[in-house]
């Protein structure tokens, strides 16, 4: 992997704050108080905080760019400010500045909880009509009847594995990254794994345990009782023995796999893609016990200072072009379905590949509180699964 190219995305990543602050008005709001009522005249420009790889203006390959000509038409000049982690996206809306921000359900009901975003008005986007109906009214940016944003992308977290280490038999299960086992090639798995520098990652021990462990009556793996809470940290510390790295970032991650020796990890489909197509012997599933995902939404900041080039870009994000062409280079599922066909980067079997039909079989990512969702509340909050992963990871 080429270090400059990992140097050009990603400064130092320093550990993010979650704290949540309520926040002024919008621009141009209803005479009620409600969303921007009209789209007039771009402000010059409009700035995004977003997940590595998906803003490309073809500065990586020259057949990915969907920025270039949105600058053109708009005028709206583009800045991009890359986030990790879910948690590293509430800390920079909440420290301001920025516009727009692409938030998985991680993190959008913590912002529009903390009154960080603006409510959306759908029809000032003339492309809402075509985002799949699975997602136009999603929990994750739909509260009380109100939108606080438009779909973007949706996939799972892939378990990336080396393919010479795994040969004919690829992994169908989590196993080789949660047990201590002797891969394909012989050799154990300890130091060859890794996990998720992220507290959500808690969920994807909770969903093996409800796999292999069905005695604890884990139903939802964000709703977590403090039994199976505790049971899952059990099984995280049991990993940290195996562990080689706790990865965020995805361009190092790439790095580790192509140089350091790792056989198998969660991951993302696209630094699978990337390593793909860099030539580097990596391949992906989704094992049997599924998978977490990542449905995502482009909101606008409560405070935006370029609420015109917001609304542009958000429109912007829904054509069909930009959406294929992503899902190509991520290797996500387009919120658009018309994305699907006619689009030569991502070909008519790029969203069956990229799993379009895999929908209901995610456990899309989501705030745990302390709201079981069937009437108890007693399930372990968000702030509590940060502090025992810290820990976790530190050993203890």
């Amino acid at each position: 992997m080429n270090t400059k190219l990992i140097s050009k995305y990603f400064g130092g990543l320093a550990l993010a704050s979650i704290l949540l602050a309520a926040c002024g008005g919008a621009a141009t709001p209803a005479p009620a108080g409600g969303p921007v009522q009209s789209v007039g005249t771009g402000e010059g420009e409009v700035s995004i905080v977003a997940w590595a790889g998906y803003i490309e203006r073809g500065e990586t390959d020259p057949n990915y760019d969907w920025v270039t000509q949105f600058e053109k038409d708009s005028g709206c000049k583009v800045t991009v400010k890359t986030a990790a982690t879910s948690d590293e996206m509430v800390a920079l809306m909440n420290e301001g500045g920025f516009d727009l921000v692409t938030a998985s359900g991680d993190a959008s009901n913590r912002l529009i909880s903390g009154g960080k975003m603006q409510e959306i008005n759908t029809s000032l986007i003339p492309s809402w009509s075509k985002v799949d109906p699975r997602l136009q009214d999603a929990p994750w940016h739909t509260v009380g009847g109100k939108h606080y944003g438009t779909p973007y992308q949706w996939g799972a977290n892939v378990l990336m594995y080396n393919a010479d280490v795994f040969g004919n038999t690829p992994p169908d299960s989590w196993n080789v990254v949660f047990e201590e086992t002797t891969l394909p090639d012989g050799e154990s798995n300890t130091g060859r794994v890794q996990a998720y520098d992220g507290p959500i990652y808690v969920a994807d021990a909770a969903l093996y345990l409800k796999a292999h462990n069905p005695e604890l009556g884990i139903k939802d793996p964000y709703a977590l009782t403090r039994d199976q809470f505790n049971a899952s940290l059990d099984l995280l510390r049991q990993q940290r023995a195996l562990v080689g790295r706790y990865w965020h970032d995805a361009f190092i991650q790439m790095d580790d796999f192509t140089n350091e020796g790792v056989a198998a990890s969660s991951s993302w489909p696209f630094q699978v893609n990337f390593l793909q197509f860099s030539g580097v012997p990596v391949a992906s599933v989704v094992p049997s016990e599924g998978a977490t995902g990542w449905a995502d939404t482009t909101m606008m900041a409560i405070d935006s200072k370029h609420p015109n080039c917001a609304y542009k870009w958000m429109e912007w994000s829904l054509n069909p072009k930009l959406q294929g062409d992503l899902a190509a280079w991520f290797g996500s599922v387009p919120a658009v379905l018309d994305a699907c066909t006619g689009n030569e980067l991502l070909t008519d079997a790029g969203c069956d590949t990229n799993g379009l039909g895999s929908f209901d079989k995610i456990s899309f990512w989501k705030t745990p509180t302390t709201d079981c969702g069937d009437g108890r509340m007693e399930c372990v909050p968000y702030h509590e699964w940060v502090t025992n992963y810290i820990a976790v990871i530190g050993g203890r």
